[in-house]
């Protein structure tokens, strides 16, 4: 099973299947900061190019090294590329699958198809249901099914089809939280991570407001968000940067996992209280050794 499991994911950068570089992009060569690659077989490719980037995807999948440090998935279009893409070799590189606007009624048809695989899986939440919480709580019961719970990555939140679905666009200048979708990531949020459901947030589209992506990070990560989808890769070190994790916060993340630390004490002028602080501390340990750490002033320590 994929190793990220249980991990933060950080930025995951979204490659165009039809990507004249694909090949070496797959395999990390021309993008060593990048933990994990989408390449995306749905939105960013026309109904016209399909099938010559499921050709490009199959050259790729059947030439890209086994090895690489980087983990790779694919966003699939609907059931029948999905099959269609399980069929290539070297499919058994990939590490999952992220499907597309996946509701209760869709899952099992693209879960039967990968049923038998090792692949894991990352539903996207990204359909008008999600503005139900009565669906959605029925969705989590379908991902809670044996057999099912155990191969969700994550849950992908499809923020751009969110806003589309209300006609709306993000206007420059302000988070996604400060959208109609605020609310909506917030019961997302509420809906599926108490039952051990990690979400990822949603793409910032605007590449030229790398100070409002800092701040959309950090809004992320106060939302508990596992990782965020990238759609350049002069995106991912701003976004990897901010899940470094500050040593002030690491000391006292440790001091609350300290069995002889008391049940509540005082550090960085803040209450630690160790019953209800675990969860958040030792998500916080395991973030630094993936991420590393970070000086208050936000560079690389």
């Amino acid at each position: 099973m994929l190793k990220l499991a249980n991990q933060s994911l950080g930025a995951s950068l979204y490659v165009p299947a039809n990507h004249k570089d694909l090949a070496s992009i797959a395999d990390g060569d021309k993008l060593p900061g990048a933990r994990s690659l989408i390449f995306c077989l749905e939105d960013a490719i026309a109904e016209r190019e399909l099938s010559w980037s499921l050709f490009n995807l199959s050259v790729v999948l059947a030439n890209m090294r086994a090895d690489a440090t980087v983990e790779r998935f694919v966003r699939v279009r609907n059931p029948d590329v999905l099959a269609r893409v399980l069929a290539m070799p070297g499919v058994e590189k990939l590490a999952g699958f992220v499907l597309p606007k996946i509701t209760r009624h869709n899952f099992e048809s693209y879960f039967r198809l990968v049923r038998d695989t090792d692949h894991v899986l990352m539903p996207t939440l990204e359909t008008a249901e999600v503005f139900s919480d009565g669906e959605m709580q029925q969705l989590r019961a379908v991902f809670e099914a044996p057999g099912v719970r155990h191969r969700i990555l994550a849950l992908r939140i499809g923020g751009n089809d969110l806003l589309a679905l209300l006609g709306l666009r993000r206007p420059r200048g302000m988070t996604i939280y400060r959208t109609p979708l605020g609310p909506v990531i917030a019961r997302l949020v509420t809906t599926f991570r108490p039952y051990g459901f990690a979400l990822t947030a949603p793409v910032f589209e605007y590449l030229d407001l790398p100070e409002l992506l800092d701040q959309e990070v950090l809004e992320d990560l106060a939302h508990g968000m596992v990782g965020k989808t990238a759609i350049h890769p002069t995106q991912v070190d701003p976004i990897e940067r901010h899940y470094q994790v500050r040593p002030q916060d690491l000391a006292v993340a440790r001091a609350i996992l300290d069995e002889t630390s008391p049940a509540v004490f005082r550090m960085d002028d803040a209450m630690c209280e160790v019953a209800t602080h675990r969860a958040w501390a030792e998500r916080l340990v395991e973030q630094s050794h993936r991420f590393g750490s970070r000086s208050m002033e936000g560079e690389p320590s």
